[in-house]
């Protein structure tokens, strides 16, 4: 699976379930149905073997044809749930839209060593979009709901990509930022070469620092947010941040661990926030 569907919204993970657990029933079940669509759509884009790049840019022009028919009023049966999360919480088609846009960057072709503005734009699509849908769910109002989307979005995403380097090279892909590579001495775009060179943490140092900018501020932005509303965000950055620390702390040269979040600071902010 490509780092595309690990923050859209990062549902795969222990990390995920722990922080949907706490919202509310209706609202656990309408954040699992934005799930599934994002794994649907993300499916579409990593089945590489099984289909041609056409193809899988077909499948997803039809998952756009039927996010528009949901929001005419003509939901198809395979998206009642998802119609019924639309209408009770006032998701935006153009977010629907945006990540199955991101999938498409996935499924159009190989991602290799993407600008800077282009890997912005990749992980506004498939996680601060998701993003934006979610803070509605969460009950957060656009101001600040939109802003700890872009923030937090753009954090997770990056987070997974700096841990994912090894599984996604051997996909053929390689998401870190081609001005962080040049800088750091690695020439090749060749993506299990360039997950190999020894210059390549220092790449990462830079794309780990802009992580953590995004943190941050997302920080910033719950501290002063509806307690209520960032319950499940404030428990999704603690995991992600834990696991950007810990490979800052590791390092970035090959032989990679996986790195994984802290239980241990999950269980103290579930302490912290009034969560248990």
């Amino acid at each position: 699976m490509s780092s595309s569907s690990q923050a859209a919204p990062a549902a795969h993970s222990s990390s995920f379930y722990s922080a949907m657990r706490i919202l509310p029933e209706r609202r656990r079940e309408a954040m699992f149905v934005l799930y599934d669509f994002c794994r649907a759509v993300d499916d579409v884009a990593d089945e590489r073997g099984a289909a041609t790049a056409a193809e899988r840019m077909a499948a997803l022009d039809r998952w756009r044809a039927d996010i528009a028919a949901m929001f005419a009023g003509r939901s198809p049966d395979h998206l009642a749930a998802l119609d019924e999360a639309r209408r009770n919480y006032g998701l935006g088609q153009e977010d629907f839209d945006a990540v199955i846009d991101g999938m498409a960057m996935d499924a159009a072709e190989d991602i290799r060593a993407p600008d800077w503005p282009t890997l912005d734009l990749y992980c506004d699509r498939v996680a601060s979009a998701v993003g934006r849908l979610s803070v509605r769910i969460f009950g957060l109002p656009d101001d600040p709901g939109v802003a700890l989307a872009h923030h937090l979005g753009r954090a997770l995403q990056l987070t997974n990509i700096l841990r994912d380097i090894d599984e996604d090279a051997s996909q053929g892909r390689l998401y870190l930022p081609r001005e962080a590579l040049e800088v750091a001495g690695v020439e090749t775009r060749e993506p299990l070469a360039a997950a190999a060179d020894p210059n390549l943490p220092k790449a990462c140092v830079e794309v780990a620092q802009r992580a953590r900018g995004h943190f941050d501020a997302a920080q910033s932005i719950m501290a002063t947010a509806p307690r209520a509303a960032v319950k499940a965000p404030r428990l999704m950055a603690v995991a992600y941040g834990s696991i950007l620390d810990r490979m800052v702390k590791e390092g970035f040269a090959p032989p990679r661990r996986r790195a994984r979040a802290s239980r241990l600071r999950l269980i103290g902010a579930l302490l912290r926030y009034g969560i248990l």
